[in-house]
């Protein structure tokens, strides 16, 4: 077993958010366990906890990780399709979801206790996603129509998040829906004529 003085603090962050990232997508947060992260990287749970501070700033660093892996995923989506902006967020957003099931649902599946602050390291670097939306949606409008892109942007994308949850859940499936991208670029389209 490792001791604590076999890594710094910087090595001790970086080898437990690997191993916990790596066992959440593997198990999803209700089977998650800091206990196994902590066995497999051969530290006790008090070291977790000492370089984290709690069970909730661990999760927070994991889906935050998250949050930009899928930023890149987003970006190079945008890069790949770059004549249809709109329709390559749309995409980006089903496929990530849909090769990283447990991550993504972790990042709605984990909530901070009532009253709780989202640490502002953590909302600033998970803003970047929605700050990406909120360009292209910009920037697809009309110049007059341009103040309305960070409002419309969260409303789309409660909206992509909608169709792509019940996609992947099965429930688009019992209700008959057989194209849920589709369904959900028509809706993101018909809001943004609407603006």
């Amino acid at each position: 077993m490792a001791r604590r003085s076999d890594h710094s603090r910087a090595e001790l962050e970086a080898l437990i958010l690997d191993e916990g990232h790596r066992q959440m997508a593997e198990t999803g947060f209700a089977r998650f366990s800091a206990r196994e992260v902590a066995k497999r990287i051969g530290y006790s749970i008090g070291t977790l906890y000492n370089v984290f501070g709690s069970y909730d700033r661990l999760i927070l660093a994991i889906n935050t990780r998250t949050f930009q892996l899928w930023a890149a995923h987003l970006r190079a989506r945008l890069a790949e399709d770059g004549e249809d902006r709109i329709k390559a967020l749309v995409e980006g957003y089903f496929s990530f979801a849909r090769g990283n099931p447990n991550l993504w649902m972790a990042i709605y599946d984990h909530r901070l206790p009532p009253g709780t602050p989202m640490p502002e390291e953590f909302a600033a670097q998970r803003a970047e996603l929605t700050d990406i939306v909120i360009a292209e949606v910009a920037a697809a409008l009309p110049a007059d129509a341009r103040e309305k892109a960070a409002g419309l942007a969260r409303s789309l994308i409660a909206t992509v998040h909608g169709h792509c949850l019940f996609a992947l859940n099965g429930t688009f499936l019992l209700m008959g829906e057989s194209d849920p991208f589709g369904a959900a670029l028509q809706r993101v389209r018909d809001s943004m004529a609407a603006a």
